[in-house]
């Protein structure tokens, strides 16, 4: 009897699909666009992935702007190449497949590569620019960059987007300063703040924010003086706050003396005497034992007798035959001769009609050529002199008895260089008496009844210049 025969069971395990290979899915997967699954055939799984790419670069690189979201991107591109291997495992790469999956992630890597050498290349002009402090370079190489660069690196293309902030701070900081220089303290202000700024957190980009500050202080001064003043008040007055931009008091003790001079002659030309007197003191006082002292000394003396002048004049207006406000409240013009021997020339105010018959040598036109300045008062009646009868209309055989009196006049004179009393006084004219026909008037609405018992002198001009040059003169 024939024995059985016996045969091994046949082995059933299929063999590997022919396909792209771990390597091969994993290639085409480095795409990022799931070539590699279209290779093992899962179109929707290529599908799904190509579109969550396609989100997250969008998001990266006008969204997001992270360095982390960088780094998601990143893990997301090697899950597909992790997963394109997993998919892929025991099967056997076909040749083609090999070549057109190569042919599918060759351009993306090539244009990766360009894109990063091209950024590379930006970078280091961006660095060599920050160093230069040169804004102008710099933001002309931030606008080289675009989406892909942005694609292939974040952190290169965020600098750039960062040196394009600091530069724009910079730009308004830097118009602010050249507002400045017109005597602006607000502009001022904003451009420190502005370039504060990009000190304290733009690191980095500090010799941007230095350049500036150099082209602004090498403004200094200013064409204006009074420009160049307020600018440097502004600087003395700055607290220093330890960055970079202390420096700039450095200017103020080699520009504001001679701003505040220039300054004060500007005012001192437009008749803003109390300004101009101010900015001369302030260099007397702010830097003792400057070369400019004498110069702002004599500003300030200048300065003090144009205000003088002009209060005074001010507290003469009126008319010749009225007494003005200086009569009640005197002022000094220290710039008038003083008081003294000679003929002391006057302004004379108030009663005209015996003001008016001095010798016009005595009289001055204007403050700047006075000594004194009288201030006389009404007519009054002064020593009787002697008593005559005089013909009455209403009663011929009853005379009138006239008393003939000095002329009495109430006279202050002041000294116009300090302003002091020099003569109150009441000066009296004398005159004749009694003359054969007396000559008076009554007012029109009442009857002539007669002379009136009492009248003045009849004086001459020697005797009126006489009673006045009794101060006039010396």
């Amino acid at each position: 009897m024939d024995e059985p025969t016996q045969v091994e069971p046949e082995d059933r395990t299929p063999e590997p699909e022919p396909g792209v290979g771990p390597l091969g899915a994993a290639l085409g997967n480095a795409s990022l666009f799931g070539a590699g699954y279209l290779a093992l055939g899962k179109r929707r799984l290529a599908l799904i992935t190509s579109l969550v790419t396609v989100v997250l670069v969008a998001l990266l690189a006008t969204v997001v702007r992270e360095w982390w979201f960088d780094v998601v991107v990143l893990l997301w591109w090697a899950a597909m190449i992790w997963h394109g291997w997993f998919l892929a495992g025991g099967r056997r790469a076909k040749r083609w497949r090999w070549a057109v999956l190569l042919a599918f992630t060759l351009p993306v890597v090539v244009v990766v590569g360009l894109l990063r050498f091209d950024l590379h290349r930006i970078d280091v002009a961006l660095a060599d620019a920050r160093a230069q402090g040169d804004c102008a370079r710099a933001v002309d190489s931030v606008e080289q960059l675009w989406f892909g660069h942005r694609v292939v690196d974040l952190t290169t293309t965020y600098r750039g987007e960062v040196t394009r902030e600091a530069c724009k701070l910079v730009g308004a900081a830097k118009g602010k300063l050249a507002t400045a220089l017109t005597g602006r303290t607000d502009a001022l202000k904003e451009g420190f703040d502005g370039l504060a700024q990009v000190l304290l957190q733009f690191r980095g980009h500090e010799k941007m924010a230095e350049v500036v500050l150099d082209g602004f202080l090498a403004g200094l001064p200013a064409k204006n003086p009074c420009h160049t003043a307020v600018v440097t008040d502004w600087l003395r007055e700055r607290k220093p706050t330890g960055i970079a931009l202390d420096r700039a008091s450095d200017v103020v003790g080699r520009t504001a003396p001679a701003a505040l001079l220039g300054c004060g002659d500007d005012l001192m030309r437009v008749k803003n005497w109390q300004q101009a007197r101010q900015r001369y003191q302030q260099l007397i006082d702010q830097y003792p034992g400057h070369e400019l002292i004498a110069k702002a000394q004599e500003g300030v003396k200048q300065a003090t007798l144009a205000l003088e002048l002009a209060n005074v004049r001010d507290l003469l207006r009126g008319s010749a035959g009225s007494q003005p406000a200086y009569c009640s409240r005197p002022a000094q013009y220290s710039g008038a001769a003083p008081y003294g021997k000679g003929t002391n020339r006057s302004l004379i105010y108030g009663n005209s009609e015996y003001a008016n018959k001095l010798p016009g040598e005595w009289k001055a036109n204007d403050p700047t050529d006075a000594v004194l300045v009288v201030c006389a008062g009404t007519t009054e009646f002064g020593a009787a002199m002697r008593t005559c009868p005089y013909e009455s209309k209403i009663s011929p055989t009853f005379p009138v008895q006239v008393t003939f009196h000095k002329i009495a006049i109430p006279v202050k004179a002041y000294e116009l260089r300090t302003g002091k009393l020099v003569t109150d006084t009441k000066i009296e004219i004398d005159g004749s008496t009694c003359p054969k026909v007396l000559n008076y008037s009554r007012p029109r609405l009442l009857a002539d009844i007669g002379p009136p018992s009492q009248v003045h002198v009849i004086t001459t001009d020697d005797k009126v210049h006489a009673a006045f040059g009794s101060f006039i003169n010396q």
